[in-house]
């Protein structure tokens, strides 16, 4: 797919400095920039790049003045960022555009969906499931039974989606994830062996999730597993079953949440952070990276550790941790002193 200098500059609101017929098919950093491609320049720091990139086309501010003669063609606008940032997200809205049911596929019985539906081939879709407008279903997908999906949704190569499971409009699941399997729910009995207890819950993700590659979402044992809307959810993320993750929460890979835990709005939680069942995280939490947390936090707290306090004064501690052994050596040498 080519654009041409001044249909980006159109899309951008931008003026094109150069040849307004150049072309470009992909995209560059300025440093890598190849004939046919598309780069931009924000940060002065690369700014001597622009002399020397074979890039077709530059994205500049409209503030920028060459100071040597430059090969490539420019586009200036008011933030080159922002403006490279947008025509991403228009790139990747071509690339996406995609209708059509392939086969083989299988559609169940009782299935609604609406229009411009893209369904890619070795996708199941199972019985009584309602579908959006402009959802994109890629292959190898798996939809259960009385699963309701809003509009604009992307479920891409590989997905499982288990019986029940109910997302909001806009939602994004990337490939490998899995939203409705069973809660960890066992129970020990007599013989020292466990029952399974039956997991007839379901999940609920609101609008405008987001859940990356290889991530878990339990169903609830009972009622609902929720993810209310806007939460970012990271690659590899086990979310136990009736945990409740609070509004434009943002979460980062390989963190584990035990189950019935609730977890406010706005916090944001770093990678590898573990975080114990049945607890309370207040609202505009900020967990630093490999916390481990096994009590409950009040709004607005910064902490880090394991287990997890306060991050204040886990900095000052942390002068002390490095220095135990020579507060050691000077004990021993006060207390040999003292005989």
């Amino acid at each position: 797919m080519k654009f041409t200098a001044e249909q980006i500059a159109g899309i951008l609101d931008g003026e094109v400095v150069g040849n307004p017929n150049a072309e470009v098919y992909k995209l560059a950093k300025i440093e890598e920039g190849t004939s046919g491609s598309l780069t931009f320049l924000a940060n002065p720091k690369y700014q001597s790049f622009i002399y020397s990139t074979e890039a077709t086309i530059t994205i500049v501010n409209n503030t920028f003045e060459a100071e040597q003669p430059i090969t490539t063609t420019l586009i200036k606008v008011e933030d080159a960022y922002k403006a490279f940032s947008k025509l991403l997200e228009y790139y990747n809205q071509v690339k996406l555009m995609k209708s059509g049911i392939e086969q083989p596929s299988v559609i169940s019985e009782n299935v609604e969906y609406g229009e411009h539906l893209y369904l890619g081939s070795f996708s199941y879709i199972g019985k009584n499931v309602t579908i959006g407008t402009n959802v994109k279903i890629y292959p190898n997908t798996f939809i259960g039974d009385n699963v309701t999906i809003g509009n604009d949704c992307i479920f891409f190569a590989g997905v499982r989606i288990y019986s029940e499971t109910e997302i909001g409009n806009n939602c994004i699941i990337h490939s490998g994830a899995i939203i409705g399997s069973d809660g960890f729910g066992f129970a020990p009995t007599d013989d020292g062996s466990y029952s399974k207890i039956p997991q007839i819950g379901n999940v609920i993700l609101e609008d405008n999730v987001e859940v990356g590659s290889c991530t878990t979402i339990d169903r609830a044992t009972l009622g609902s597993t929720v993810i209310r809307k806007g939460v970012k959810l990271d690659n590899q993320i086990q979310i136990a079953h009736n945990v409740e993750i609070g509004e434009n929460t943002v979460i980062a890979a390989q963190t584990g949440i035990a189950g019935s835990t609730k977890i406010g709005k706005n916090c944001m939680i770093g990678g590898q952070v573990g975080i114990a069942g049945h607890l309370v995280i207040g609202d505009s939490v900020r967990i630093q990276a490999q916390s481990g947390i096994g009590k409950s936090i009040k709004d607005g707290e910064t902490i880090q550790g394991s287990p997890a306090f306060n991050y204040g004064d886990w900095n000052k501690s942390y002068v002390h941790f490095r220095n135990l052994p020579k507060i050691v050596a000077d004990l021993e040498e006060l207390k040999k002193n003292s005989e």
